[in-house]
């Protein structure tokens, strides 16, 4: 019988390791982990205590390579670069529909694997249409799979049906990542402090009293990131990051944030969902209809 093939699993940023952990898990699959960052506390999560190896051991054990993408951490382009110098094949596994290209460059230089996963028909079309070249495979997305059935178990908190409105806002690091990728900490045109200004500003077009306001910091950036909010807001305003994501959409009427994935999981979780990128900013860039745009709601012009 044969042994089942050795995969070096590299992964840095969060919602590439959400994708990456939850295939492993669905599949079974034997693996050497090579995880920094936010994907640290992801894959224990979902896999309990596993060995983590350095990155040049991880690959050169393996016979393949699977990797997210960072806008934090060049760790999965130094792994696409080491497999082929090792003439063994990798594959990245797109998390997100932004900012593909950009994902595989550094310095000007463009690393692409030998294949790219996405999962789902949208992000294939964007994919095919930015990297002709490269093979594009469509796997269906383990996390949201996992979201579904985790959902389930989850008890219903929020009927929909209230009269005062539970808010969850999932804030995003858009200035440190437009001055990494950009050199401008406002290249988008607005920061993570401008969009939530905007909403807690002009929460009264939800149209019913707010009960709760709870600010969830994106996993990469620290507790206290906006406690200043308090001071500049008289409104019901807590803080989360303390429960899971899942827990803490559940226990929510409306998910806001800029462009996030985790609005994209409070819409699997059948919640309303708003983007606050205020006046100035780009059009939100997540493809789902479903997403309310704050601008349009005020009446704001595009």
């Amino acid at each position: 019988m044969n042994n089942p093939a050795l995969i070096a699993v590299i992964a840095h940023d969060a919602g590439g390791a959400e994708v990456l952990s939850s295939h492993v898990r669905r599949q079974g699959l034997h693996c050497l982990y090579a995880l920094q960052g936010p994907a640290r506390k992801i894959f224990e999560r979902k896999l309990g205590n596993i060995e983590r190896l350095p990155l040049d051991d991880a690959i050169r054990r393996a016979d393949w390579v699977l990797c997210g993408t960072s806008w934090q951490s060049g760790m999965e382009l130094d792994a696409i670069k080491l497999a082929r110098s090792l003439s063994k094949r990798s594959v990245a596994f797109l998390d997100h529909w932004v900012n593909y290209r950009e994902r595989f460059e550094r310095q000007g230089e463009l690393n692409l694997p030998d294949e790219i996963w996405v999962g789902d028909p949208i992000a294939a079309e964007l994919a095919g249409n930015i990297f002709d070249q490269t093979p594009i495979r469509l796997v269906e997305n383990p996390y949201f799979m996992d979201i579904r059935a985790e959902m389930l178990a989850i008890p219903l908190v929020r009927s929909g049906d209230t009269k005062q409105l539970a808010v969850l806002y999932v804030c995003e690091p858009v200035r440190e990542h437009a001055l990494r990728q950009h050199g401008n900490e406002r290249y988008w045109g607005y920061t993570e402090e401008d969009a939530l200004r905007y909403f807690l500003a002009n929460v009264a077009v939800l149209g019913k009293p707010v009960e709760r306001i709870l600010v969830r910091p994106h996993p990469s950036e620290t507790a206290n990131k906006y406690s200043w909010v308090r001071n500049e807001f008289d409104l019901p305003i807590a803080f989360g990051g303390t429960r899971s994501l899942l827990e803490e959409i559940a226990d929510s009427d409306v998910v806001v944030g800029c462009a996030s994935m985790a609005m994209v999981v409070g819409l699997l979780a059948g919640k309303q969902v708003i983007s606050s990128i205020p006046p100035g900013g780009p059009q939100c860039a997540l493809p789902q209809p479903e997403i309310k745009l704050m601008q349009q709601l005020l009446g704001h012009p595009a």
